[in-house]
């Protein structure tokens, strides 16, 4: 297991990020509270950029739980048909749209518990809604998080849940909101998977992975 950073490192790495980035923002397109909550249950095991191409036209057309319902499972499936696992997606945000109305008022919950009972949608797509919407400091783990996590000792942990509160608990309080995100961008463009961009990292003399890059 990484090490773990002190404070005053992850001070110092997180000042860099903010630095860099003041204002991150999340690459998936949304209108409304009910639109993100979708976009972000569609992105699983699917790039942000084919998600963008497939709702733009679906939003367009239903924004809200009702016209979801309106618009019908076949004319959803039409929409996202180029996206990953399209059918079962979609039968999940028919479910959903259909508990949001009876349950909600066709309003989103802005719970964890609430957001996770419903079809389809995961601890990481809930927090994701807490943090995007709501501005709540919800950790939305995800597969960059955890590599650049573990790699650099800013918030080790052996599952996603456990670098969630390495996040929580070792990230200083004022960088908590935007900490996901610049972590989640971070990964996605410069430590990547195969090859990181060491050369080219904001914190590579504060980052603790060995095996850097030239």
């Amino acid at each position: 297991m990484t090490r773990q950073l002190d404070y005053h490192a992850l001070r110092a790495i997180f000042t860099r990020f903010q630095a860099a980035a003041p204002e991150p923002k999340g690459e998936l397109e949304h209108v409304n509270a009910y639109t993100l909550l979708v976009a972000v249950a569609l992105s699983a095991q699917a790039t942000d950029m084919g998600v963008n191409r497939a709702t733009r036209g679906l939003f367009a057309l239903a924004d809200t739980p009702q016209k979801m319902l309106a618009l019908g499972e076949e004319s959803l499936v039409a929409h996202i048909r180029t996206i990953g696992l399209y059918r079962n997606k979609a039968k999940n945000v028919m479910r959903m749209a259909q508990i949001l109305v009876d349950d909600y008022a066709g309003e989103v919950p802005n719970s964890r518990a609430a957001l996770q009972s419903l079809p389809g949608v995961g601890r990481k797509t809930a927090n994701v809604v807490l943090n995007m919407w709501w501005h709540m400091p919800a950790q939305a783990v995800d597969t960059h998080i955890f590599r650049v996590g573990n790699r650099s000792g800013i918030c080790p942990g052996r599952d996603v849940e456990a670098v969630e509160r390495a996040i929580e608990d070792h990230v200083p309080a004022d960088f908590q909101h935007h900490a996901h995100h610049w972590l989640i961008l971070h990964g996605r463009y410069v430590c990547v998977a195969r090859k990181p961009r060491c050369a080219d990292c904001l914190i590579r003399d504060l980052c603790l992975f060995e095996e850097k890059t030239q």
